[in-house]
């Protein structure tokens, strides 16, 4: 595979994840906006599955050589502060 195309691949390859990533940081800020988390368990279920699908994601695109392992840690841990801000916004109601 000529270098070209694998950068074209490694462009989408982040450009998705990062889409999907996004997807998830939107499913925290209506959590935030609302706060309503014990009130929803099937909500927080929902954002644990997505949260699971996307490192799923992110590991098979590392194993590809789309993206590098640290790309993927990073898009992971930034919606895990994002998640960890939800929890204590609502401890703190």
């Amino acid at each position: 595979m000529d270098t070209e195309l694998q950068t074209s691949y490694q462009e989408k390859a982040y450009l998705l994840l990062k889409a999907d990533a996004e997807k998830i940081a939107q499913l925290i800020k209506v959590q935030m906006d609302h706060l309503t988390m014990p009130q929803c368990p099937l909500y927080e279920e929902v954002l644990d599955t997505q949260m699971y699908g996307l490192s799923k994601e992110i590991d098979f695109a590392v194993k590809l050589g789309l993206i590098e392992r640290e790309e993927g840690k990073r898009l992971l841990s930034t919606l895990e502060k994002e998640l960890s801000v939800l929890h204590e916004a609502y401890t703190e109601k």
